[in-house]
């Protein structure tokens, strides 16, 4: 702790570079349990199919277990913002469902969300998923181009509060985080813009970007099993997230294949392999 604040792991190359190997295989297990996501499948099943691609991998899930979490996802769907448990729950055709995993390689952690919607889509979750995800990339951007940590939820809030259409909201009850050694870290990731500027960017910095909007009032409760969080109206919710380093040349999406290539560069980013 310094003057009253957690203190902010910092991690070299090689630290960074073991994260990247864990969100390769995050990025492998996600890719599956989004394409088993389909009308008529249980939300254990996305759980199993997950689990098998961490196994297979030899990687250890960071979700399952967490202060008695038990499952290696979460399975967020419609009215459900996060931290939704997998089971017996049949997914059915225009549910919108989050997607959220972690992956441990050697001790350090990833973790990244997709939102997905399945079978067919109505055109509003399709735009909530799709400014979600597109939020998430202007605020990992930012983390390239800013020079404090509040740097990135002022441009997820711009970005949102700027899209044409109906508004949507940026919940503010739970936000994103430092990553690496453990899951949860300092320093917060605020989604939304406020006074505080927060810590400054600087290499070694590795967090978890993960903007959740919602289609009607931002107001959660959390249920009785005590972890899934819904919205009080039961408007639908959306998350996306990954998980990013900041080194010495630039900064590199830990939980993307391509460090984030294809989304970053349009927006006049080039990402670099960590070195």
């Amino acid at each position: 702790m310094a003057f009253g604040q957690p203190r902010i792991e910092y991690k070299n190359n090689a630290q960074m570079r073991t994260m990247h190997e864990a969100g390769l295989v995050l990025s492998r297990a996600l890719d599956a349990a989004v394409a088993a996501a389909v009308p008529g499948v249980t939300t254990k099943h996305l759980d199993d199919v997950f689990a098998a691609v961490l196994n297979e991998a030899g990687a250890k899930s960071n979700f399952l277990g967490y202060h008695g979490f038990p499952a290696t996802i979460c399975t967020s769907v419609n009215e459900e913002v996060v931290h939704g448990i997998p089971g017996s729950r049949v997914l059915a055709n225009g549910d919108i469902i989050s997607i959220d995993g972690g992956a441990i390689v050697n001790g350090w952690h990833s973790d990244s969300a997709r939102t997905v919607i399945v079978g067919d889509a109505d055109p509003e979750d399709q735009r909530l998923s799709d400014v979600t995800q597109a939020a998430m990339w202007r605020g990992i951007a930012a983390l390239a181009s800013g020079t404090h940590v509040g740097d990135i939820g002022a441009a997820i809030d711009d970005y949102v509060s700027g899209v044409s259409g109906k508004p949507l909201g940026i919940l503010e009850d739970y936000v994103g985080h430092g990553i690496g050694s453990e899951m949860h870290m300092a320093p917060d990731v605020l989604n939304y813009r406020t006074s505080h500027r927060g810590p400054k960017i600087r290499a070694g910095l590795c967090l978890a970007i993960e903007p959740m909007l919602v289609r009607g009032s931002i107001d959660t409760a959390v249920l009785a099993d005590d972890w899934t969080v819904v919205t009080t109206d039961g408007k639908r919710s959306c998350q996306w997230e990954h998980s990013v380093a900041v080194h010495e040349k630039g900064i590199w999406v830990l939980s993307a294949p391509d460090g984030g290539a294809e989304h970053l560069v349009p927006l006049g980013v080039t990402p670099v392999p960590i070195p």
